[in-house]
C-alpha cells in the first residue's frame, strides 16, 4: 500500500493549476494524497481585492478535492518588483505542511509572472521538498516533457467541470483545451507506444521532472 504524500502546487494566478494539471490533481486525491494549492496573486487589477476569483478557486477545489487553497497578495503582472515578498510567502506556504512533492510553472515562460513563480518556487522546493516537477503553461518555452500523466475520460470531465468554475475568464475555451489534452502526448510519444496504452486512456498532461528521490523498497 502506497503511503499518502503531501503535494503542494505553486502557481502565479487562479486557474493556472486546474488548467495545467487538473487531472493529475484529481488522481493524487483519489489515491489518498493531500493536495494543497498556493496561488501568489489573486489575478486581478488594482483596487480589486480578488474575492470573486478566490471564490472561483475554492469552487474548483471542491470539485477536484483540493484540501487547501491559499493566496498571497502579490500584484498581478508585477512579480518582478516583489521577489522578496514572493520568497517569504513561499516559505510560509511550505511551512504549513512540508511537502513531499512540489509542482510549479516551468521557469522558461513568456509570461514573467509564470517565469518568476517557477524560479522562486524551485529555489524553495530544492531545500524543502524531495520531488520537484514543472508543468507546462500555455506560454512555456523550450518545454520538453519527460513525464506524461495519461488520464481517463472521467478525469478529463472532472477537470473540465473545475475549469468551468472560472466564469470570469472568458478565454478558457473548453473545447480547445479538451482537444489539446487529448492530443498532448502524440508529438512526443511514438505511436507504437501509444498503441499499447490501456483502452481507458484518455488525454494527457505533460510535466518535466526536475528532481525525484526514490528510496530502496527493502531495508
Amino acid at each position: 500500500m502506497t503511503t499518502p504524500r503531501s503535494v503542494l502546487v505553486v502557481v502565479a494566478h487562479p486557474d493556472d493549476a486546474e488548467l495545467a494539471m487538473g487531472m493529475r490533481i484529481r488522481d493524487h486525491v483519489l489515491v489518498g494524497d493531500r493536495v494543497r494549492v498556493h496561488c501568489l496573486s489573486a489575478g486581478t487589477v488594482e483596487k480589486d481585492d480578488g474575492a470573486a476569483r478566490r471564490d472561483e478557486c475554492l469552487a474548483a477545489a471542491k470539485i477536484l478535492g483540493i484540501g487547501g487553497y491559499t493566496f498571497s497578495q502579490i500584484p498581478d503582472t508585477r512579480f518582478t518588483d516583489h521577489r522578496g515578498a514572493i520568497n517569504a510567502s513561499l516559505f510560509e506556504a511550505f511551512a504549513t505542511e512540508r511537502p513531499d512533492v512540489v509542482y510549479t510553472h516551468y521557469p522558461d515562460d513568456q509570461h514573467l509572472d509564470h517565469a518568476i513563480t517557477g524560479e522562486e518556487a524551485s529555489t524553495v522546493a530544492m531545500r524543502e521538498a524531495a520531488d520537484l516537477i514543472h508543468f507546462r503553461s500555455p506560454y512555456s518555452r523550450n518545454f520538453e516533457p519527460n513525464l506524461f500523466f495519461v488520464g481517463t475520460a472521467d478525469l478529463l470531465a472532472t477537470k473540465e467541470e473545475a475549469l468551468a468554475c472560472f466564469a470570469s475568464q472568458q478565454q478558457l475555451d473548453m473545447a480547445v483545451f479538451g482537444g489539446l489534452t487529448a492530443l498532448a502526448y502524440r508529438q512526443h510519444v511514438h505511436h507504437r507506444v501509444v498503441e499499447r496504452f490501456p483502452a481507458r486512456a484518455h488525454g494527457a498532461e505533460m510535466f518535466f521532472t526536475a528532481r525525484q528521490i526514490v528510496h530502496a523498497s527493502r531495508p
